[in-house]
Order: structure tokens, then C-alpha cells, then sequence
């Protein structure tokens, strides 16, 4: 299926979950947060959210800086 991460098309399995796909992206353990299609999809809830054709998932990284 295809999807949008951070603004970029790819394709994935069906059934993929938003945790799967934040791994991806980043491997920081925190400061992480995912949008599905402009919601926020809790921590929790990410093993057990997959995305669809055609979504779009943001992940967000918090940076510290000055």
C-alpha cells in the first residue's frame, strides 16, 4: 500500500503498524511523537494503530537547542 511519511510516498505491507513505521524513521527511545493524518496517535496506541492506503503519518522528533 502506499503512504506518506514525513511528506515522502512509500510502500509498505498491509497491517503496518504506526510503531513500525516510526522505527523506521527515527531510533530515539523518546522525544518522539506521530500524527495520523493530523491526529495524534498516542505512545501507547501505536503497536495497535496501522495505517492505511493513502494516510499520511508524521513523526516529530523534539530537538533541545538555543
Amino acid at each position: 500500500m502506499r503512504v506518506f511519511v514525513n511528506g515522502e510516498e512509500r510502500d509498505l505491507p498491509d497491517g503496518t503498524s504506526v510503531a513500525a513505521v516510526v522505527a523506521t524513521v527515527t531510533t530515539a527511545a523518546s522525544g518522539v511523537a506521530a500524527a495520523l493524518n493530523d491526529e495524534v496517535v498516542r505512545r501507547s496506541e501505536w503497536d495497535a494503530t496501522t495505517v492505511r492506503e493513502a494516510d499520511r503519518l508524521e513523526v516529530l522528533t523534539a530537538v533541545q537547542g538555543g
